[in-house]
């Protein structure tokens, strides 16, 4: 069960949170269709190349990630999107793809987007593609200590 590491990390905790059953989605806006959640209260975990070291970077499902804002932020020389084959052994529970934003579970260090900062409660995936976690977005913080910053934009259309 991929949600059994991160379970027992906020039972651990006293952390109160809400499991989130939903029908299988792979990307973040579908999950927040089919989970009847907005975009801007889903957090979505990217993985990051930056300076050959992995790094999460949080941020609303509805928001890309600025990748020159988080360069600046994480103070790095070269920063990319990680690829799949980069970071899919980093999380052995986890469906590729679903990770929780919880990088202190597996060393590394965590960025999230400011925008998340303001929301009373976040949602994630549990690690797989049917289930997310709702948790009040101080415990989150308070269990994760991620570095804040702005490093979000809002999606645009390509024009054809």
């Amino acid at each position: 069960m991929p949600a059994a590491k991160l379970k027992a990390y906020l039972d651990s905790n006293n952390v109160k949170y809400l499991s989130i059953p939903h029908s299988t989605a792979y990307t973040a806006q579908g999950i927040a269709a089919v989970s009847h959640i907005s975009g801007k209260e889903l957090a979505k975990t990217v993985m990051v190349n930056a300076d050959d070291k992995l790094i999460m970077a949080v941020l609303p499902a509805s928001k890309q990630v600025d990748l020159l804002a988080l360069r600046k932020l994480v103070g790095a020389e070269s920063i990319r999107l990680a690829s799949e084959r980069e970071f899919k052994t980093q999380f052995p529970d986890c469906e590729v793809g679903a990770m929780p934003p919880f990088g202190n579970l597996y060393d590394l260090r965590v960025f999230v987007d400011e925008t998340l900062t303001k929301d009373e409660e976040i949602a994630f995936n549990a690690g797989s593609h049917t289930e997310l976690i709702r948790l009040a977005y101080g415990d989150f913080e308070r269990l994760v200590q991620p570095t804040v910053g702005a490093f979000s934009r809002t999606t645009e259309a390509r024009a054809a």
